[in-house]
């Protein structure tokens, strides 16, 4: 047998089917009771098989505990530059509403539990801040 790549394979040409010997069959497979039914090899080729490309995004998905720590450091310094950007806008007196929907928006991002409690408190930390200059920009600003 050839394999020429990923899922293709070829017999040689110079190959011959095997054949029971006269005696009979020395391997036979049961015969399902009803006609529709497949057996249990005829079962399993009809399985599909995962693709590799599929495979590898599982793989990545899972992550180990230091990719999940990875994660949710990125995470927090992507809030905490927006919070950043907050404070120069504010310090600036000028407003603008890109920054606001970036803060909303890497608040709104799925955080990644880690297993380190001192890192799950400072991402709280953070969390709350963004959570606090959202709600002050959104609400409505009365003259003093």
């Amino acid at each position: 047998m050839k394999v020429n790549g990923p899922g293709s394979a070829s017999t040689p040409s110079g190959a011959r089917p095997v054949r029971a010997s006269a005696s009979g069959p020395a391997f036979s497979v049961a015969k399902a009771s009803g006609a529709g039914e497949a057996t249990g090899a005829l079962a399993a080729t009809g399985a599909t098989a995962v693709s590799s490309l599929e495979a590898l995004i599982a793989l990545q998905e899972v992550g180990g505990a230091l990719e999940r720590k990875r994660r949710a450091v990125g995470r927090a310094r992507n809030i905490l530059d927006a919070l950043e950007s907050l404070k120069v806008d504010l310090l600036g007196d000028s407003q603008d509403p890109v920054v606001l929907e970036r803060l909303a928006l890497s608040v709104r991002e799925q955080r990644a539990l880690t297993d380190d409690p001192k890192l799950e408190a400072v991402l709280d930390e953070i969390e709350t801040r963004a959570a606090v200059e959202l709600a002050k920009a959104q609400a409505p600003r009365t003259p003093a």
